[in-house]
């Protein structure tokens, strides 16, 4: 069994590799778009929207229920990607050891 010590030497370098991969992660991009290209998202590494584009034929229909859920998508799907990035980038520093953060 390892000493006290030892196990604390352990979880610093884990803590450490784990910011090392947070920041990583912060400065990558995820895109996802919504309605066959009319509404863009771009977050970042840390699911903070960085981007969005909405392009001129997403007004033409004149519905601003259309757009909103468009927009809600492109987000939400954009997130979703840098979650499950995120998620297996920690997985692979704890060894799939789930920590909240």
């Amino acid at each position: 069994m390892k000493s006290f010590g030892d196990m604390v030497k352990q979880a610093q370098k884990v803590q450490r590799k784990m910011a090392e991969v947070q920041e990583q992660l912060a400065n990558e991009r995820f895109e996802a778009s919504a309605g066959g290209g009319l509404v863009r998202a771009v977050v970042d590494g840390k699911q903070m929207l960085k981007e969005l584009k909405i392009s001129v034929e997403a007004f033409k229909d004149n519905d601003p229920t259309l757009l909103e859920d468009l927009i809600l998508t492109a987000v939400g799907e954009a997130q979703k990607q840098s979650e499950i990035k995120m998620n297996e980038a920690i997985g692979a520093v704890t060894g799939g050891f789930t920590l909240p953060f």
